[in-house]
């Protein structure tokens, strides 16, 4: 093994040593080493959406979601949580409602799921959002699109509110602008699309507030800002920069099922399972 090892490491430095001479003799136009990561180095995926997909246009034209992009359905959003929230979701809920435009929080009591659902398709709403616990600790998000679906269900970790952020901003009344960034599979790209039904399709921008939703590694880390100009005196150049709100947060997706809140009979789009997890270079949305 050691002999194996020695001989690795000479010949790995013989090609660093060709590399630093090509270097040397090609100066600043030689071309800048690329780093390894788990991201460009990903496993080839049949489900990633390219730019112009044809196939992908024609079915958003009729999907779940295409009332929303149209502008023909305005987003009406109903929040709640499981049947004994703490302080700390309470408050996490305050948050949530200050951000998303045209939410509600409703209390659930000992309501079962599906009387909800049923009660907030009826009542005109468009998202249904659940938040349960465990341990006094936000852990899950069901998220019903209505009246139809799909239902999601996301693994929620890193919660960190406004008030343990330093030099936060406060939220304003303002319909924020929404960014969502490497949903490149099919289930990202429906994904993507169901997330940006939470939002109204006509921000304000004097607001100057911004919703990021960015995928790397199927995590979806959500943060929240306000873009601030600055001009320290009069003449002088403008500057910008982001002041982070809050809350932030990070899900991880753990199901998609057709559909409304269904665990006997509903049936899954997509469902992750630990065979699924054959490397780290494999990546679902």
């Amino acid at each position: 093994y050691h002999k194996l090892k020695k001989e690795g490491n000479k010949a790995n430095r013989k090609v660093r040593q060709l590399r630093k001479k090509e270097a040397e003799e090609l100066g600043e136009d030689a071309p800048k080493p690329v780093q390894r990561t788990l991201d460009n180095t990903r496993e080839p995926d049949e489900t990633l959406v390219e730019p112009g997909d044809e196939e992908v246009a024609a079915e958003d034209s009729f999907d779940e979601f295409s009332g929303h992009f149209s502008g023909t359905v305005q987003p009406r959003t109903v929040i709640t949580t499981g049947r004994y929230p703490s302080e700390q979701l309470l408050t996490f809920m305050e948050e949530m409602l200050g951000m998303i435009p045209n939410s509600e929080y409703r209390k659930r009591g000992a309501i079962p799921l599906k009387q909800v659902i049923s009660a907030s398709a009826k009542a005109g709403f468009t998202n249904l959002l659940v938040f349960t616990e465990k341990a006094k600790k936000p852990q899950t998000l069901w998220f019903v699109k209505l009246p139809f679906g799909p239902t999601a269900r996301f693994k929620l970790t890193t919660l960190v509110l406004p008030k343990q952020l330093s030099a936060h901003g406060r939220a304003t009344g303002h319909r924020p602008e929404l960014i969502l960034n490497n949903f490149s599979t099919r289930i990202g790209h429906r994904l993507g699309r169901m997330l940006a039904c939470l939002f109204p399709h006509d921000p304000q921008f004097r607001g100057r507030q911004v919703v990021t939703m960015h995928n790397q590694r199927d995590f979806v880390f959500f943060r929240h800002h306000r873009y601030v100009f600055e001009q320290p005196e009069k003449g002088a150049e403008v500057t910008a920069r982001l002041q982070e709100l809050g809350p932030r947060f990070t899900l991880k997706l753990k199901s998609l099922q057709f559909g409304t809140f269904d665990t006997q009979h509903g049936e899954y789009e997509w469902k992750h399972k630990p065979d699924l997890d054959t490397s780290r270079r494999r990546f679902h949305v």
